[in-house]
C-alpha cells in the first residue's frame, strides 16, 4: 500500500469534538431559550443534546451534519426564528469558540508535509469556518486543499469533495487516506475508493466505525507510525 496524501475531517479529527463544541452548544441553546427552562429543554431534545451531561448524544444529526442542517434543526425548535437567521448566528458565534486541537497541529502537519504527503481537509462545516479554525490553530498554510459543504463539491458522505482533492493534487484516490471520526467520513472515503482511517476523538465508537474503516486509531497522532508499519 502506497499512501501519497492524507485527507482529514475537521471536527472530531483535527479538533476534539466534545472539548471544542459541547460548551459552545450549551451556550447556543441558552441563547435561543432566552431564559425559558422549558424552551431550553425542547431545543436540547430536538438536537439530541444532554443538558445534564453537557454533551451531544451519539445519535445527534448535528454531529456530522452541515452548518445549514444544524440551523434548520434548531430553527424547527425555536418560535419566530428562521433557518437563515439561525445560520448567521451559528456562523458568527462559532468564530470565537475555544478550539481544542487533538495535538499541536502545526508541527505535526509540517512533519507530514516534509515527508512528502499532500494534505487536505474536507468538512461538513462551511469552508470559511474551516479556514478560520485552521488559521486560529496556525495550521491553514500547511494544507493544499480545504473544502466545506458550501465549496461547490457537495458534502459527505458523498465522495465528490474527496475526489476533488485527489484531482487537485493529481493523485489517484487509492493513494489517498481519508481520516475521520464519523461514518459520514468513512463512507465517503469508501465511495471515493480511498483508504479509510477511523479515529476515536469524536463521538462514534470503535464498533460503529469498524464496518467502514480499514484501520481505527485512538487519534491522529498514531498515523505516522501506522503509515510506517503499513
Amino acid at each position: 500500500m502506497t499512501i501519497q496524501a492524507l485527507l482529514f475531517d475537521k471536527d472530531g479529527t483535527l479538533f476534539d469534538f466534545s472539548k471544542t463544541w459541547n460548551n459552545y452548544t450549551l451556550g447556543v441553546i441558552e441563547h435561543f431559550a432566552a431564559g425559558s427552562a422549558e424552551r431550553m429543554q425542547w431545543i436540547a431534545e430536538t438536537i439530541e443534546f444532554d443538558l445534564v451531561g453537557c454533551a451531544f448524544l451519539p445519535t445527534s444529526p448535528i454531529i456530522a451534519g452541515t452548518n445549514r442542517e444544524a440551523a434548520e434543526l434548531l430553527a424547527s425548535a425555536i418560535d419566530g426564528k428562521d433557518a437563515d437567521e439561525v445560520e448567521i448566528y451559528l456562523s458568527e458565534s462559532a468564530k470565537h469558540v475555544p478550539l481544542a486541537p487533538v495535538l499541536p497541529l502545526k508541527p505535526y502537519l509540517s512533519d507530514l508535509k516534509e515527508n512528502g504527503f499532500a494534505l487536505g481537509v474536507v468538512t461538513n462545516d462551511s469552508e470559511q469556518a474551516a479556514r478560520d479554525h485552521l488559521r486560529s490553530a496556525e495550521a491553514l498554510d500547511v494544507f493544499d486543499f480545504v473544502a466545506g459543504y458550501d465549496s461547490g463539491f457537495g458534502e459527505k458522505p458523498d465522495p465528490d469533495p474527496l475526489l476533488a482533492f485527489a484531482q487537485q493534487i493529481k493523485s489517484t484516490p487509492d493513494k489517498v487516506a481519508m481520516i475521520g471520526d464519523s461514518t459520514h467520513d468513512l463512507i465517503a472515503g469508501r465511495r471515493a475508493g480511498m483508504v479509510t482511517i477511523g479515529v476515536l476523538t469524536g463521538l462514534a465508537t470503535e464498533t460503529v466505525l469498524a464496518e467502514f474503516a480499514d484501520v481505527i486509531l485512538p487519534d491522529i497522532s498514531h498515523i505516522p507510525d501506522w503509515l510506517t508499519s503499513a
